[in-house]
């Protein structure tokens, strides 16, 4: 049974409602030009994802084309460090080498079933700009990504390897010139080609459905950690899950499957930059209040009169001024934990997985297991981190750290 078969119809605390709300966070604040293609989505998605034919299309590209299931690797010298069982949810292995080619392989199916054959999308770290590239030579659709200037600049890596797959990278010259300005571009560019386009957007945020959509693509990650964990320490949840979260999709991912499971400890790490309160940060839950970006709403760092605060962080995949609505109402409601990372503690936490355990995270991933410090988890308790991508493309900025 698949995760999005399992939860269909299924009604939780934290799913989301009828009209695309978390809580008080969501819904669908779009311009009237975009009503049809959202409209469109919102009256098909789950319909579409749960035929028989796209579900064995699916997961049959997940494990043959991605390589799932991803392992749940228990890090010896981590763990013994921080006196737990440290489990390591390996999304770094996927091909692509991050989580967002699971999203990205699920929205393609879609937008073809939809009758789209161009398709649009936004990337910070370039990760979902290289998974979204990557489907669409897959599939033999045009591809058009925007890119924030400065994260064009600082992976690079990741550029490239969206040229090489074909896709067309188009910089994102306004704001801050990173994640938010990317999205701006992405959303205007469907505006103006909403019949022959799909924007696959990369993360939990944007209106409704893209945030259920996405996380129910993603929530594949905790379905496997629960099977994981079944087998390797014989009960299927662990005391706590961590992941990073910038827009949230591997934070979707990873704590999909034990949102209404209280005694799982749920934990997000945020970017807090230069820290809190220094003026560069993108430490949401800390610094922001409720508002409207991106056709969501949700939490956001924002001015007293409502204008976009410019995020920062080292991890250009956190570089949001916002959250995802589903992370807004878990922050919310008090089910999860967030901690803000400094710049300079992923990075020492990025060098020390290397050191101690022979991986080079992403630095979106360090920031997660920073938070190991923060824990104090017990002797006997298990600790998932989710691992949500490699650090290749981040390796320029690591060396700056030697």
């Amino acid at each position: 049974m698949t995760s999005i078969e399992q939860y269909k119809g299924q009604e939780t605390a934290f799913g989301v409602n009828d009209k695309g709300y978390y809580g008080k966070f969501g819904g669908a604040y779009i311009p009237e030009m975009l009503y049809p293609n959202v409209e469109e989505l919102q009256q098909n998605y789950l319909q579409i994802i749960h035929q028989t034919d796209f579900q064995e299309e699916f997961q049959d590209l997940l494990k043959n084309y991605v390589g799932r299931p991803t392992p749940l690797y228990y890090a010896t010298r981590l763990s013994e460090k921080y006196k737990t069982n440290v489990y390591l949810k390996r999304e770094d292995l996927c091909h692509t080498g991050a989580h967002k080619v699971n999203n990205t392989i699920g929205q393609i199916l879609l937008a073809k079933r939809l009758g789209k054959h161009k398709i649009v999308a936004e990337t910070g770290a370039g990760q979902h700009g290289v998974a979204t590239a990557t489907v669409c030579a897959l599939m033999g659709l045009e591809c058009i990504v925007y890119m924030g200037e400065i994260d064009i600049q600082r992976q690079a890596p990741n550029v490239a390897r969206m040229k090489m797959l074909g896709a067309e990278v188009r910089p994102a010259t306004s704001g801050s010139k990173t994640l938010k300005d990317a999205t701006n571009e992405a959303l205007r560019h469907w505006i103006n080609n909403p019949v022959d386009t799909h924007y696959i957007i990369g993360s939990v945020v944007g209106p409704h459905p893209y945030p259920d959509m996405v996380a129910r693509f993603q929530s594949v990650i905790s379905e496997e950690i629960r099977s994981q964990l079944l087998e390797k320490i014989g009960k299927e949840n662990p005391d706590y899950v961590i992941a990073c979260v910038g827009g949230g999709s591997n934070a979707a991912g990873a704590f999909y499957h034990f949102l209404d499971e209280p005694e799982v400890k749920l934990i997000a790490a945020e970017a807090g930059g230069h820290g809190i309160h220094s003026g560069l940060s993108a430490a949401t839950t800390f610094l922001g209040k409720p508002g409207v970006l991106h056709g969501s709403k949700s939490i956001l760092m924002q001015t007293e009169d409502g204008q976009v605060v410019e995020p920062h962080s080292i991890s250009a995949g956190l570089d949001y001024p916002g959250i995802g609505p589903l992370h807004a109402h878990l922050w919310d409601s008090g089910r999860a934990k967030f901690y803000a990372i400094t710049d300079d503690e992923s990075i020492e936490a990025g060098f020390e997985l290397t050191k101690l355990e022979g991986i080079i995270p992403a630095i979106e991933s360090a920031h997660a297991l920073s938070v190991l410090k923060y824990l104090n988890a017990g002797v006997n308790e298990t600790v998932v981190v989710n691992l949500s991508g490699r650090g290749d493309k981040d390796l320029a900025t690591y060396m700056k750290y030697l």
